[in-house]
């Protein structure tokens, strides 16, 4: 069978079961898409707040006048990393182009690329998971969330660094 007709067959097959359960599929697709809608209007404003700051970052060259500086005052950590270990409490997608970026210039088994690949895997986006899961549910006051999520990539970044040059050096 030819993978293409999969996904369409699926689709079939879940209206036919619906129809045979006599549900109303067609009435629960919309209300779902309207929900979609709903929840992306809610959450909208915070992603494009949050690409704007980056991409000022990015555009202004402030973020390379931080890893330079960063990098000679801590001249163990490559100056690749520096960007990553920055971002990555903000955007996923943003230090995975730096990761795709690092593994093009550097090479994927190349030290800044496993490090880079550790962050990525070790880490997570904790201004984007409190900002998009606390304004959905309507939580106003995060309390200690955000201390702990920071505390939490930052010994997730340092644990990563440590470890890639302790097993790859």
């Amino acid at each position: 069978m030819n993978g293409d007709l999969l996904l369409p067959i699926v689709i079939l097959l879940i209206f036919l079961y619906a129809i045979i359960k006599n549900n109303k599929s067609y009435d629960s697709f919309m209300n779902g898409a309207k929900d979609g809608l709903f929840l992306f209007a809610q959450v909208y404003p915070t992603m494009l707040a949050m690409s704007f700051a980056i991409n000022l970052m990015r555009s202004s060259h402030l973020l390379d006048y931080v890893s330079d500086f960063i990098s000679k005052v801590v001249p163990f950590i490559p100056n690749a990393i520096v960007p990553m270990a920055l971002f990555r409490p903000f955007s996923g997608s943003a230090t995975l182009a730096l990761l795709v970026d690092i593994f093009k210039t550097t090479g994927v088994d190349s030290l800044t690329g496993i490090m880079a690949s550790i962050i990525q895997g070790s880490t997570d986006t904790t201004f984007y998971v409190i900002s998009l899961y606390f304004a959905h549910v309507g939580v106003k006051n995060i309390k200690n969330s955000l201390k702990i999520g920071l505390i939490a990539d930052a010994a997730g970044i340092g644990a990563a660094i440590l470890l890639t040059l302790i097993f790859f050096t």
